[in-house]
C-alpha cells in the first residue's frame, strides 16, 4: 500500500469515526432549531476554513478555483447537495429518527458502488450485483411493511453519494472546497440568523456554554468533512464505501442503547438485509485485496 492510499485510509477512518458520534452533539443542542444550527455550521466553518487557508498560504489556489467556471458550477452543485444533507441530518437526529439516518448511511456504500460503476468504470461483479439487489429488496420490504418509502434514509444515502461523486470529479483540496461551499451558503446563513427570533438567536443573551456549542458547529462540521474530501481524492469510491460502515454502526448503537429509539422487528429485518449485503461486500473486498491488484487510486489534488 503506497503513501497515497495509506493517507486516504487514515482520512477515511478519522472522518467516519467522528461522524459515528456526531449525533451526540446535535442531541445536546436539542433546544436550538435545526435551521439555526445549520446556519451556525455554515458561518463558523467558513470563518475557520478561511483562516486556515490564509495561514497555510493557499489563497492563490482558492482564487484560481473561484476564477474557474467549471469549478464554480461543480461547487455550486456540491454546495446544494451538502446543504440539503446537513439540514436533513440535523432535523432527523433532533426529531428522533436516528435509526433512519443510520439506515441511510448503511445504504450509501451501495450507492457509491453504483456511482463508481457508472462514472469511473469500476466493475460491478456478481457479489456487488447481489448486494445491490438485496438493498433494493430491503427498501421494497420497508415499503410493504410500513406503507411508505424510507425517504429519510434514501435521501441521506443518495445525497451523500452524489456529494462524494461531485467532489471526486472536482478534485480540489479539502480547505478550498470547504471554503467555497460554506462561502456560497454564507449569505443564506447570515440572512437566517439576522431575521430569526428564536430564544438562542441573540448571542449576547445566551450563556457561555450555549455560545460555545454554537461555535463548535464549525469544527464538528469542518474536521470530518475535510477528512472525507481528502479521502475521496486518494482512494476509490468502492474503498471509500467500505469505511463508511463505521459511521452508521455508531449512530445505530447510539440510537438504540443511548437514546432509546424503538427497534421494531420489521425494522430489524430491513437492517438485517442491509447488513448481510454489506458483509458480502466486505468479504469480497478483502478477498480481492489479498489476491491483488489493489483498488485503483485517484491521485490527490
Amino acid at each position: 500500500m503506497d503513501k497515497t492510499v495509506k493517507s486516504g485510509v487514515i482520512y477515511a477512518l478519522t472522518a467516519y469515526g467522528l461522524w459515528a458520534v456526531a449525533p451526540m452533539y446535535f442531541k445536546v443542542m436539542q433546544n436550538v432549531a435545526a435551521p439555526e444550527i445549520l446556519a451556525h455550521r455554515v458561518l463558523w466553518s467558513f470563518l475557520l476554513t478561511l483562516g486556515l487557508i490564509i495561514l497555510m498560504r493557499k489563497r492563490a489556489v482558492l482564487w484560481a478555483t473561484v476564477k474557474s467556471p467549471r469549478a464554480r458550477w461543480l461547487l455550486l452543485c456540491s454546495t446544494t447537495i451538502i446543504g440539503f444533507n446537513w439540514g436533513l441530518f440535523i432535523w432527523a437526529v433532533q426529531s428522533g429518527f436516528m435509526l433512519s439516518t443510520s439506515l441511510g448511511y448503511y445504504i450509501n456504500p451501495l450507492v457509491n458502488i453504483l456511482f463508481g460503476m457508472l462514472f469511473f468504470g469500476e466493475r460491478l461483479g456478481k457479489v456487488k450485483t447481489a448486494a445491490a439487489l438485496i438493498c433494493l429488496a430491503a427498501v421494497a420490504y420497508e415499503v410493504i411493511q410500513f406503507g411508505r418509502l424510507p425517504w429519510i434514509a434514501l435521501a441521506l444515502g443518495v445525497s451523500f453519494a452524489l456529494y462524494g461523486l461531485v467532489r471526486k470529479k472536482l478534485a480540489v483540496d479539502s480547505f478550498t472546497g470547504m471554503a467555497m461551499e460554506t462561502g456560497l451558503l454564507l449569505p443564506l446563513a447570515i440572512g437566517y440568523l439576522w431575521f430569526t427570533t428564536s430564544p438562542t438567536s441573540d448571542v449576547l443573551n445566551n450563556s457561555g456554554w450555549t455560545n460555545f456549542l454554537l461555535f463548535a458547529a464549525g469544527p464538528v462540521t469542518m474536521v470530518p468533512l475535510m477528512c472525507f474530501a481528502a479521502a475521496a481524492n486518494r482512494i476509490s469510491m468502492t474503498a471509500l464505501g467500505f469505511f463508511q460502515y463505521i459511521a452508521p454502526s455508531g449512530v445505530f448503537l447510539l440510537a438504540v442503547f443511548v437514546y432509546g429509539e424503538e427497534l421494531v422487528p420489521e425494522k430489524l429485518v430491513t437492517f438485517g438485509m442491509i447488513w448481510f449485503a454489506l458483509i458480502m461486500l466486505s468479504v469480497d473486498t478483502l478477498y480481492r485485496w489479498r489476491r491483488g491488484p489493489r483498488i485503483p487510486v485517484v491521485p490527490a489534488a
